[in-house]
């Protein structure tokens, strides 16, 4: 524990030097809110597994390690990793390293009249005024120590704003580059999605890492639909192996809103994705998607949150794991319904496949209702391959391993039909082939 202190101490001595540098004098109405931010991380701590947010995950790692803040010098990106993370040809978006901008690899971008995508460094210079009403509005830091943390210490990140009445036309790909061969190091990033009012935006959030490096990345996503928009937000993690990944995802949208929101989890040894969905207007329509795939020690946690506050609204959860090994999955998912959310319509469904006997998972649906007119259901499932169906394969002859691996991707699979745009539900395809075993027979289908 007083290790664990120290830690703290450390990092409230880092928001000290970074206030010292140059944070003071800059954008008057950020720093109380940065400083409000770090207060409340220093009286909160790291979560512990004595929370009961977090009783089935162990960050200890994280609270007790030693992550330097990264450094501001360019550092170069294998052009491998980013050819392996691009969706489309048509793609256009930044590039971050260590959390900082990297130029020279970002795309130029060709964007409809209006439409900005910007590092956050330059959004702060040249949108003060729109950041303001939004950004470390969404993400709840006063409860949230990790998004204290993050709010205190941002630097950069992305922001993207699409006015009234417009949309991009092409997905917009952040990729977030982590590169600790120099030790371990921790990462602030933030994105600030704003869609106003019946606009439109497709984001694509990447982050990605080189096995065998050591970080600690605790990004925050918010993202606004004003009345009418649709924005859709997708996040791919595929972090390296010994990254520790715990990211808080805000969610907030007025009426008639349609906000899609989907999580796929290939890497990291530690992952938590914290997401919050607000359903602050009537006829606010929420699709919260995720699939993970475990292997080895891996820890994957999905903790969402949907609160109802309007009536007439409507939110979906599906969130489906395939863990191997003695890797670890954790769901919990909370709806809220407000007392005035009348006629609220949620659904929440957790599916997970167990392909050892060592892998494990933990899941906890929650209702907490306060409206009495509502439609609201959740359900969870655990359980292995089902070997009558292998036996059915089997006797089309099919191998025994073939037909294992034709119905993990099958139920994999499922869980991509929830992406909207064509594009990336193709790329991830493909990652899920990639990552499935004795995949040959699939291939050839996809």
């Amino acid at each position: 524990m007083v290790e664990t202190v120290e830690h703290v101490d450390a990092y409230v001595a880092r928001f000290e030097r970074f206030e010292s540098e140059g944070a003071k004098g800059r954008y008057p109405w950020l720093l109380p809110i940065r400083k409000a931010a770090m207060a409340r991380f220093a009286e909160l701590g790291f979560p512990t597994t004595r929370h009961e947010e977090w009783r089935f995950t162990n960050i200890a790692p994280v609270a007790g390690g030693t992550f330097n803040q990264a450094g501001q010098q360019a550092l170069a990106v294998n052009p491998k990793i980013l050819e392996s993370v691009r969706i489309s040809e048509d793609e256009s978006g930044l590039v971050f390293v260590n959390g900082r901008l990297a130029k020279g690899v970002s795309d130029e971008l060709t964007l409809p009249s209006g439409v900005r995508v910007l590092s956050l460094a330059a959004a702060m210079d040249r949108e003060s005024n729109l950041l303001e009403g939004h950004l470390a509005r969404h993400a709840n830091y006063q409860e949230n120590a990790l998004a204290a943390l993050n709010t205190a210490l941002m630097e950069d990140g992305a922001v993207v704003i699409v006015p009234k009445g417009k949309a991009a036309t092409t997905p917009v790909h952040l990729v977030f580059v982590s590169d600790a061969a120099q030790g371990p190091i921790a990462l602030h990033g933030r994105v600030l999605v704003i869609a106003d009012e019946s606009s439109q935006v497709d984001v694509v959030e990447t982050h990605v890492g080189q096995d065998g490096h050591s970080y600690f990345n605790n990004p925050v996503t918010e993202v606004f639909a004003g009345e009418n928009a649709v924005a859709r937000h997708y996040k791919i993690i595929r972090e390296s192996d010994e990254a520790y990944h715990l990211a808080t995802t805000t969610l907030h949208q007025k009426r008639n809103s349609v906000v899609n929101s989907y999580t796929l989890t290939l890497g990291g040894r530690i992952v938590r994705n914290d997401i919050e969905s607000q359903l602050d207007g009537e006829g606010a329509d929420s699709h919260i998607d995720g699939l993970y795939l475990t292997d080895g020690e891996q820890l994957v946690d999905n903790h969402l949150r949907v609160d109802h506050l309007k009536p007439h609204a409507s939110s979906r959860e599906f969130f489906k794991g395939v863990l191997s090994g003695r890797s670890r999955g954790v769901f919990s998912g909370r709806i809220f319904v407000a007392q005035v959310a009348q006629k609220t319509d949620a659904k929440q469904s957790n599916m997970s496949l167990l392909l050892s006997d060592e892998a494990q998972v933990d899941s906890k649906p929650q209702l907490e209702i306060f409206a009495d007119d509502v439609k609201c259901t959740h359900g969870a499932t655990i359980g292995q391959v089902d070997r009558d169906a292998v036996f059915y394969l089997r006797s089309r002859g099919i191998s025994e391993r073939d037909a294992v691996s034709i119905l993990v991707h099958a139920f994999a699979r499922e869980s991509l039909e929830h992406i909207p745009l064509g594009v990336l539900r193709q790329k991830l395809e493909g990652l899920l082939t990639e990552r499935l075993p004795h995949t040959a027979l699939v291939k050839e289908d996809v």
